[in-house]
């Protein structure tokens, strides 16, 4: 049996103009960080990757104060990571982040790393997030002023 072809509409795109990157992180690779091959293991990157998110999640207003009042969270729905080049113990790394779009209910943006002496880039992040209820965890819509913060 065939199955009817149905046109669903698009979410409203509040953003859809990639902003400028901006410093949502700056660490160093610690000995205990590398593995056996002697890089950064790849959960470090991760958690690098997550500690700037939430610099840039709060640059946008959405702070843990936000949170805890408003009952609400955010969930990584996708995550992409682009491995470049190593990273080594001692080096210095930073990751600056811009968004790429913000929907009603969806965030997406990016996180880039670089090394912080020479500047090449380690690794890129693409993440996309939900914004949810805690309780219910249920998707929710960003209040206006949020998305009236990052309209271009």
């Amino acid at each position: 049996m065939a199955k009817k072809a149905t046109t669903a509409k698009k979410p409203k795109a509040t953003s859809k103009k990639p902003s400028p990157a901006k410093v949502t992180y700056k660490g160093c690779v610690y000995p205990w960080q590398c593995d056996h091959v002697g890089h950064m293991n790849v959960m470090w990157y991760v958690g690098k990757f997550d500690e700037a998110t939430w610099n840039f999640f709060a640059s946008l207003g959405l702070t843990p104060d936000y949170f805890r009042e408003h009952h609400c969270g955010m969930a990584a729905v996708q995550q992409n990571i682009t491995y470049k080049r190593e990273l080594m113990p001692g080096d210095v790394v930073e990751i600056r982040t811009r968004l790429i779009e913000m929907r009603s209910r969806v965030i997406r943006f990016e996180h880039v790393m670089t090394l912080g002496e020479e500047g090449d880039v380690a690794a890129v992040c693409d993440l996309t997030g939900v914004h949810l209820d805690r309780q219910a965890r249920k998707s929710i819509p960003f209040p206006e002023t949020i998305l009236k913060g990052v309209a271009p």
